[in-house]
């Protein structure tokens, strides 16, 4: 087994979408996530940790140790139940059952051992809390939110045919975004990656995830996303070597022409101040 993550990191992911729907908001029919106060977008961290999990199931084919719990149309109690069935949790004291499910379940599934889960809902499991956590995206800058009606040159029944005398034509919305470049913060503590098992592969696995996971990810309803930066920062002890918002503070991103409304990535500027970089902490720009 390999050595779990030794270190503290922090990251700041910076991706865009141009004419999609980066995360649509159920409540709202689908419009694409806004804070209502500043109209700057929205992407939630679980839309985020979707794509993460999509693309490590599609790289590792969904076999153990890389399996992924939260998929789709998974029945997770039935996934909880097959970690009791295990030689090394069924010969356990009653009071150590759920501890040995835990490790099982952290140990062969990828997901519960980065981002946690709770496994309490059928056979006790436990609850695991994981070593990767992320913020909400927010947009750079305010976006607008656009809205297509488009016509399907069919109808679902025969009832609605004979409605529009053989037409058959059916209306129908989409939202999108025209363009937006979101900034994601995200956390990788090696207090708890020591507590789930997350070694050194397994975090390899998740830059790799963060890089490519949108061009798994392509739908007409999303248009074109990109990972755009990823700027890691790393620490040379386990507690961490400077404070998470000060790190976060040496990145600016800042629209190049502010008369016109942004349309691409070459239309903003990154910098990062290095020389202001704390002592113990170590520049990754992965992207």
């Amino acid at each position: 087994m390999n050595e779990t993550v030794k270190k503290r990191y922090d990251f700041v992911l910076l991706f865009d979408v141009k004419d999609g729907n980066p995360n649509g908001d159920p409540d709202a029919g689908n419009l694409p996530r806004v804070d209502a106060e500043t109209g700057m977008g929205l992407v939630t961290d679980v839309c985020l940790k979707r794509k993460v999990r999509n693309y490590v199931q599609i790289v590792k084919e969904s076999k153990k140790p890389f399996d992924i719990f939260i998929k789709e149309k998974a029945v997770l109690n039935n996934l909880i139940k097959e970690s009791h069935e295990q030689d090394t949790v069924k010969t356990k004291e009653k009071g150590e059952k759920t501890e040995a499910a835990r490790v099982w379940m952290c140990k062969n599934y990828y997901d519960v051992r980065t981002f946690g889960a709770v496994m309490t809902t059928g056979e006790n499991a436990g609850q695991v809390r994981g070593p990767i956590q992320l913020t909400f995206a927010r947009s750079i800058d305010p976006i607008v939110s656009l809205e297509h009606s488009i016509t399907r040159m069919a109808v679902a029944t025969e009832a609605e045919a004979e409605k529009q005398s053989g037409d058959n034509r059916t209306m129908g919305r989409k939202f999108t975004v025209p363009y937006g470049l979101y900034w994601a913060n995200g956390f990788v503590s090696a207090h708890l990656a020591g507590q789930t098992g997350f070694d050194e592969d397994d975090l390899s696995l998740f830059w790799e995830s963060l890089k490519n996971m949108f061009d798994h990810d392509r739908s007409a309803a999303r248009g074109t996303m990109s990972t755009c930066k990823l700027i890691v920062f790393k620490h040379s002890s386990a507690l961490g070597n400077a404070p998470t918002h000060k790190l976060f503070d040496l990145v600016k991103v800042e629209r190049i022409n502010k008369d016109k409304p942004a349309r691409s990535f070459k239309d903003y500027s990154v910098t990062i101040d290095k020389d202001s970089l704390p002592a113990g902490v170590e520049l990754l720009e992965m992207v």
